[in-house]
């Protein structure tokens, strides 16, 4: 009896401290008078997220709730964890680039030991990221480009093949799916030298792991915030968020890869042999003289598994929508069209390197696409030590506080973007641009740490879509989605049913 009341009293006296540790972290703004929305106990401001609204969705609603406030920044609950939600763009130009080394960390969740895919460039912090993204940088320049783009012109010539004999079966296709097996072969053999063949096979590896590595979780929703708010207590619970079947993937793949390559010692100047070659190498001379150790093959894991995801869903979705407003605006489609035969026209009807670099109507398509279907919503960040905005002395970012730059809502500023949701490739002009500032567009981050694929990302889009367009007219049909529909399961942006368009050979 005894017991049971001292396990009684114990109980009691851990929740009491559960809730008053609780009531700290949900009353964080409010102690310290800044702007923020009542959040929910558990999910915070997050309520509606994977039920009625996406991500994009909800960090949308906040920014425009908070939109004439004129403070810099307000209060967001990520489930528990109280970030500083960014509405002003010169703090979001001080967080990104000005004050980098301030907020040089994002605070995400990874396990190297057992998740060891988790962490990768995107998720790591600290020391780790910084020799990671030097040890990397190199292998993203323009003349490693100019290396892979023969081979994904190879891809992009098949694909026309399958394009050319799907619509001569049936002129109405869903793009978005077609476009995701083309992403999905360039990155299996830049990154893994292997011929995926989801063009033409339904069933086909990479395509199904591709899908379900942005889809399958270990855990559900709460545990999943469990992680992202208490990220250094979940790694040492040794919680897992990648699921075991991704992983096995994964690892199979990229070991069975390097074993092939250095045993028959096949070299095909692609993304595998870099990684390949930095984990041969002892020590690594860096660019600002720092030598660092090689890499281990659980980072070469890592960081082939995120070329492949980052690569393969934001390529595919970004393409996928320009072809959808390129359907729906028929003289965009025409000038696009124009552009890209006096491109190859100039370069005898070669598909070349240089023509990338002179597509520059169709580069501000793609701008213009990212800006209004913009796939990854927000830029995570973390305060190293307490910030004071400039400016506003009232307003401070503590150390250790999550900062949220939200990318897509900026992208749907008003204020910034005119009528935000007319799709208009003129706003990418070297003159419009230039009255902008820098940080107004977000798609592949800004500063430091922005993406630093955004080269090759950009690139395959650039081959596929004009070669797409050279082919094949698109238009809409009755089966076209207007407005699109997208998918509250799906932290990037995600749509329901597809993407059909009328396609007719040119």
């Amino acid at each position: 009896m005894a017991l049971t009341y001292t396990l009684f009293q114990v109980a009691i006296a851990l929740l009491a401290i559960f809730t008053y540790y609780l009531h700290r972290k949900l009353t964080f703004f409010k102690r310290r008078g800044i702007p923020f929305e009542k959040p929910h106990p558990m999910r915070g401001n997050m309520e509606e997220f994977q039920k009625t609204k996406n991500f994009h969705q909800i960090l949308q609603d906040h920014y425009n709730k908070f939109r004439e406030s004129k403070a810099p920044f307000v209060g967001f609950f990520l489930f528990h964890n109280p970030a500083a939600f960014v509405i002003d763009l010169d703090l979001a130009k001080n967080v990104l680039i000005k004050d980098f080394s301030n907020f040089s960390d994002k605070g995400f969740y990874y396990n190297e030991k057992k998740d060891p895919i988790s962490a990768h460039l995107f998720n790591l912090d600290g020391p780790q990221w910084r020799l990671l993204r030097n040890k990397l940088s190199s292998t993203f320049t323009s003349g490693k480009m100019k290396f892979m783009y023969p081979t994904v012109v190879s891809v992009a010539d098949e694909f026309m093949a399958v394009m050319h004999e799907k619509v001569a079966q049936n002129s109405v296709l869903e793009v978005r799916d077609l476009v995701a097996r083309f992403t999905v072969d360039v990155i299996g053999t830049c990154a893994f030298g292997i011929k995926c063949n989801s063009l033409r096979d339904e069933k086909a590896e990479f395509l199904h792991f591709g899908r379900r590595s942005l889809v399958d979780k270990r855990h559900g929703t709460l545990l999943n915030g469990f992680m992202r708010s208490y990220p250094n207590l979940a790694r040492k619970l040794g919680l897992v968020r990648n699921a075991q079947h991704i992983q096995d993937f994964y690892r199979r793949i990229v070991t069975d890869t390097v074993a092939v390559r250095e045993k028959e010692n096949i070299k095909r100047n692609d993304f595998m042999d870099m990684l390949i070659e930095m984990k041969n190498q002892k020590e690594i001379k860096l660019d600002n003289g720092e030598v660092v150790k090689g890499l281990t093959i659980e980072e070469v894991i890592a960081q082939a598994f995120v070329f492949f995801i980052a690569g393969f869903e934001t390529s595919s979705s970004t393409m996928g929508f320009a072809l959808y407003e390129l359907a729906r605006n028929p003289h965009i489609q025409d000038k696009v069209r124009t552009e890209v035969e006096e491109v190859l026209e100039k370069h005898n009807q070669k598909f070349t390197y240089e023509c990338t670099r002179d597509f520059k109507y169709l580069n501000q398509v793609i701008n213009e696409t990212s800006r209004l279907y913009t796939i990854v919503p927000n830029l995570d960040r973390k305060a190293h030590k307490r910030y004071v905005v400039p400016g506003h002395p009232e307003f401070v970012i503590e150390a250790g506080q999550s900062v949220i730059v939200p990318s897509s809502a900026i992208h749907l500023d008003p204020s910034i973007y005119p009528e935000p949701f007319e799709f208009r490739p003129e706003r990418f002009s070297p003159e419009e641009s230039a009255n902008r500032p820098s940080v107004a567009w977000l798609p592949f981050g800004d500063g430091p740490r922005n993406c630093i694929g955004m080269r090759f990302g950009m690139m395959q889009a650039r081959i596929g879509l004009a070669l797409l367009i050279k082919n094949f007219r698109f238009s809409t049909c009755s089966k076209t989605p207007d407005p699109l529909v997208y998918d509250p399961n799906s932290f990037v942006l995600g749509i329901k049913d597809g993407i059909y368009l009328k396609l007719e050979v040119v």
